[in-house]
C-alpha cells in the first residue's frame, strides 16, 4: 500500500462482514475444499469473521486435509475520516489460522483541528493467530455445541510519540479473544459471540492503555445473518469497544452489511458502519467495502 494511500483509490472495498454457508446437501463438498464462504470473510484485523467481529471459522478453503487462505482489501469512508486495511490469512487444516493486516487511518481535514496537520495518517500492522478448539460451526447440526476458537492478535501502531501525547501508555499491545460461531442450515442463518480482552485504543491505532483505563477489560462482539440466496447474505454487527482515553471517548460501533459471493473465490461486501465517536469526532457513519479472494 503506498503511503500516499489517501490520494489513491482506496484499497478497494470495506467491511467485509459475514460470510456463511447456504442450506446444502453432502453434493455440495468439494473434493479437498468447504461449503461455499463457510471459511468467512475478513475482519479489519486480517482474521477470518465478519467485518468488525472475528469469528471462530479458520480462513480459506481448505478442510481438515488442506490449507487454503485468503487477501482482503477493505476501505470505510467516514465523514471526517478515512479508514483502510489490506492484509492475508492462511489457514492450516481447518484448525491453526495465522493472519497478517496493515491499516491506515487518514486524518483528512480533521488533522489539522486536532493540530497533527492536514492528512495527517496513523498506521499499524496486526498478525493475528488462531486455533479451532472444539466443533464444526457448520456440520455439528445435531447438536447446539458452536465451533469454538481461541486467538491472539499483536498490534504494532506506528507515531507512539503522538500516542503518549493523548495520554495511550504503549504503542503496541495484544488482544486476547474467544469466539464462538454457529450456523444453522435449516434456517439459512449464522451467529457469532466473541469476548475480546483488550486495551487497545480505537482497535489499537492510538495505542494501548490510556489515562482513564490503563488495563485490559473485556469487551464483546456479535453478528448475526441472514442468506437470503446462496450468495447473497445480509445481516447486522456489533462491537464494544473500551474508554481509556480523557482526550477523547469512544463509543461501541456497528454494521448492517450485505455481502456477495461473486464466485467461489472471490466475494464482496459492502456495509453502512457508525464507528461512533473517534479522536473527539462524533457521528462516524459511512460506507464500508470490501473484497476478498481466497482459495
Amino acid at each position: 500500500m503506498s503511503l500516499s494511500t489517501r490520494k489513491l483509490l482506496p484499497v478497494v472495498a470495506a467491511l467485509s462482514i459475514i460470510a456463511v454457508v447456504a442450506p446444502a446437501d453432502a453434493a455440495e463438498r468439494r473434493e479437498g475444499g468447504k461449503l461455499l464462504l463457510t471459511g468467512g470473510m475478513s475482519s479489519i484485523e486480517g482474521a477470518a469473521g465478519g467485518g468488525l467481529a472475528t469469528w471462530a471459522v479458520i480462513a480459506g478453503d481448505e478442510t481438515e486435509d488442506g490449507t487454503g487462505g485468503t487477501a482482503h482489501a477493505t476501505y470505510v469512508a467516514l465523514p471526517d475520516f478515512d479508514l483502510a486495511s489490506a492484509g492475508a490469512a492462511i489457514g492450516i487444516s481447518d484448525l491453526v489460522e495465522l493472519s497478517y493486516a496493515y491499516q491506515r487511518f487518514d486524518t483528512r481535514a480533521a488533522g489539522a483541528a486536532l493540530g497533527l496537520g492536514r492528512g495527517f495518517t496513523f498506521g499499524q500492522h496486526v498478525l493475528g493467530a488462531k486455533l479451532r478448539v472444539i466443533g464444526d460451526a457448520v456440520w455439528d447440526q445435531d447438536t447446539l455445541l458452536p465451533q469454538i476458537a481461541v486467538g491472539a492478535q499483536y498490534k504494532i501502531a506506528e507515531h507512539g510519540n503522538i500516542i503518549r501525547a493523548v495520554g495511550g501508555r504503549d504503542y503496541k499491545g495484544v488482544d486476547f479473544y474467544v469466539a464462538a460461531t454457529k450456523v444453522w442450515l435449516p434456517a439459512s442463518m449464522v451467529f457469532n459471540a466473541t469476548v475480546r480482552f483488550t486495551k487497545a485504543n480505537q482497535f489499537g491505532l492510538l495505542g494501548f492503555g490510556g489515562d482513564k483505563q490503563p488495563g485490559r477489560t473485556a469487551q464483546v462482539e456479535g453478528s448475526a445473518g441472514k442468506l437470503l440466496a446462496r450468495n447473497l447474505l445480509v445481516g447486522v454487527e456489533y462491537r464494544m469497544k473500551p474508554n481509556n482515553l480523557n482526550f477523547a471517548r469512544e463509543t461501541d460501533s456497528y454494521d448492517l452489511f450485505a455481502a456477495w459471493a461473486i464466485q467461489r473465490h472471490l466475494s464482496i461486501t459492502a456495509a453502512y458502519a457508525d464507528l461512533g465517536a473517534i479522536a473527539t469526532v462524533e457521528k462516524q457513519r459511512g460506507l464500508f467495502m470490501s473484497l476478498q479472494g481466497g482459495f
